[in-house]
């Protein structure tokens, strides 16, 4: 037995993940992690996340840590249900006229209850229309989230990605940093929560700054290997017309462009290591991968991210699982080995 777990561990194939926000949209992800969960020898060294990718890395590392692998696929699939619970009693509502008017019947672009909030975080801050600071999140999380668990776990490192109101300038919380107002912080949209503070400094959504950072997994990990869950599409074909796609697609621009410019100065160093012009005891060469299912997440608006009923975040599971088995059929072979994204063509 001994002999067959010392194989067993020489041959792991060792990643780093870096999950994107998106609110509902992150349920995509919960499926990512639910496939790669299951595969014995796929060994995850450390998680970047911000936002929803933050709470979906808090789980996977607490759940990790109380049991293992089937620890963190439950306490996601724990997570995921709770906020479903709670979404109950949200007045944004799917109305029955959704799937005719958006062509896709997930979306709430023209959800009333929708746009009555939408209108409302334009005349007024939270400050205003939230004056007793309610965040279901808070509670969803602290029913089921063990911080101690999450900070003992030595065998995932996770980062939490959240914007400094006062600097602009990004803040990672380390996994022995990280508390309930960290994950808050890292998925506080300002229009809609008020800003987030953590040991005096006040605090925005991370995908501001980092969606998700990757800097944090090249400094604190030996991995080369980054495979990025993409639930923000970066590429569309239409040129947006209404007031829903402009926005949209604005959102999607605004939160991919942290990404973008990371993922330059990656592209930049690893050509100046192939051309043997860096110490590469210095410098590391990342190989880059990515999970996304572009055509399903462009048919989903930005409003959709507040969409969550438990059909849609099984629905987006059931995607994330798929494009995830998808990539490790494609791809698996490719970890410790190369890069199975093109980072110049994807993003430059």
């Amino acid at each position: 037995m001994a002999k067959a777990a010392s194989r067993s561990a020489k041959t792991a194939r060792r990643v780093n993940l870096g999950l994107q926000g998106g609110g509902a949209h992150g349920a995509f992800t919960w499926g990512v992690l639910d496939r790669l969960l299951e595969e014995p020898d796929l060994k995850i060294e450390a998680i970047s996340g911000t936002s929803a990718g933050a709470m979906n890395g808090a789980m996977v590392v607490a759940g990790f840590e109380a049991g293992g692998a089937a620890g963190a696929r439950e306490l996601l699939d724990t997570f995921w249900g709770k906020i479903s619970s709670f979404a109950s009693f949200s007045p944004i509502r799917r109305m029955p006229w959704t799937g005719w008017s958006t062509g896709n019947p997930w979306n709430l672009d023209y959800s009333i209850s929708y746009l009555f909030l939408d209108a409302l975080t334009r005349a007024f801050s939270p400050y205003q229309f939230n004056p007793l600071n309610m965040n279901p999140l808070r509670q969803v999380l602290e029913e089921v989230l063990e911080i101690g668990q999450l900070r003992r776990c030595e065998k995932i490192k996770l980062f939490v990605n959240a914007t400094n109101v006062r600097t602009g300038k990004i803040k990672v919380f380390a996994t022995d940093q990280v508390s309930i107002d960290c994950l808050l912080a890292s998925a506080c949209l300002p229009f809609l929560f008020r800003t987030v503070e953590v040991d005096g400094e006040p605090y925005w959504d991370g995908g501001y700054m980092g969606n998700p950072a990757i800097f944090p997994l090249i400094y604190n990990t030996d991995c080369a290997d980054v495979v990025l869950v993409q639930i923000n599409p970066l590429n569309r074909a239409e040129i947006p017309t209404t007031a829903a796609d402009i926005w949209n697609r604005v959102n999607e621009i605004s939160f991919n462009s942290t990404l973008m410019r990371e993922m330059r100065a990656i592209a930049f160093v690893a050509r100046l290591i192939e051309q043997e012009r860096l110490d590469t005891s210095a410098y590391k060469a990342l190989r880059i991968h990515a999970i996304a299912d572009e055509a399903e997440m462009t048919g989903l608006g930005v409003a959709s991210k507040m969409n969550a009923e438990m059909d849609f975040l099984l629905h987006l599971k059931t995607v994330g699982r798929a494009a995830a088995d998808r990539w490790l059929a494609q791809h698996g072979g490719d970890i410790g080995q190369r890069s199975s994204l093109d980072i110049g063509a994807t993003f430059l």
